[in-house]
């Protein structure tokens, strides 16, 4: 799969999995979830960590995931686990490598080279296996542009709210308004570098009312999916990324409008004698896509 095929494909929803919990993996393809955290990370003791790693690898070659995106979240650069993590994991093709505490885009160079050396020497199709880059620290929202053009393999940027909130030294609320500038630097770089943008977990896995007001933000301010931690969070985090009828009608005349043009070769496409440009087309089809992932009816165009 090509980046940018990974890039467009949508994702409302990223369920993390502690990499050695069997019964979970063994589910991934039930919870609802566009697509799945297989994390070696923050879940994961330190005694654990190569057992996880293991397990995570049998998964990723012996499972069926259905159509469930398979991400894992190794642990970080400035880790003795991060290199073993990659020898393991890349050699069982996940669909892309989240990693954490990215500071810089030497980050993001380092582990592109690495994924890049394991997958010629494993017969893998070059720059198959994307990354997803997560800023947790205030030296990354600082460097955010230059981390999102580090690698084309790149397919999105993540916050992670709580450690950048310690680093920052501030508390963390469920409102999460304490981060809105960090959040939308986040975004901003990923939509100038044509990049997804992956709101930070609800901890409160009690608190879905709470979840569904931080949800819709998250969806306001930009963010093209959220993180879950709990499988109780998925329903409530698809609901806020499905668009509404009216939003799906809209987006049907937009798309028609623009398949009309180009069949008849005009380079100008025109609806309700208003003019349209490309970033409302490619808006209106990203909205077709969200209503197709999550079962809506859409019409043929």
């Amino acid at each position: 799969m090509n980046t940018k095929v990974l890039r467009e494909r949508p994702r409302r929803s990223l369920l993390y999995i502690p990499g050695n919990s069997p019964g979970m993996l063994q589910n991934c393809a039930i919870y609802g979830s566009d697509g799945v955290l297989l994390d070696l990370e923050d879940s994961i003791s330190m005694i654990e960590k190569d057992a996880a790693r293991k397990l995570v690898r049998h998964a990723l070659l012996s499972l069926d995931f259905g159509t469930v995106e398979r991400v894992v979240r190794i642990n970080g650069r400035d880790t003795p686990y991060f290199e073993a993590d990659l020898a393991e994991i890349v050699p069982a093709r996940p669909d892309a490598i989240r990693l954490p505490k990215v500071d810089s885009a030497d980050d993001v160079i380092a582990l592109d080279r690495l994924i890049s050396q394991l997958e010629v020497e494993y017969g893998i199709e070059p720059g198959s296996i994307g990354i997803q880059a997560m800023l947790e620290t205030a030296r990354a929202i600082v460097n955010v542009n230059a981390i999102a053009a580090a690698s084309p393999r790149l397919v999105g940027l993540t916050l992670g709210g709580q450690d950048l909130a310690a680093d920052l030294g501030i508390k963390a609320t469920k409102s999460g308004l304490e981060l809105m500038y960090a959040k939308g630097a986040v975004i901003i770089a990923a939509k100038a570098f044509g990049l997804q943008a992956f709101d930070t977990v609800y901890t409160d896995v009690n608190d879905l009312e709470g979840l569904k007001e931080q949800a819709e933000m998250s969806v306001a301010l930009g963010f093209s999916g959220k993180a879950a931690i709990h499988p109780s969070q998925i329903p409530v985090i698809n609901a806020a990324f499905t668009p509404t009828e009216k939003e799906i009608a809209k987006a049907v005349r937009i798309a028609k409008a623009a398949r009309e043009a180009a069949r008849q070769g005009l380079g100008v496409i025109a609806l309700d004698g208003k003019m349209i440009d490309t970033p409302v087309v490619a808006q209106a089809e990203r909205i077709l896509e969200l209503a197709a992932l999550a079962g809506m009816e859409v019409p043929d165009l």
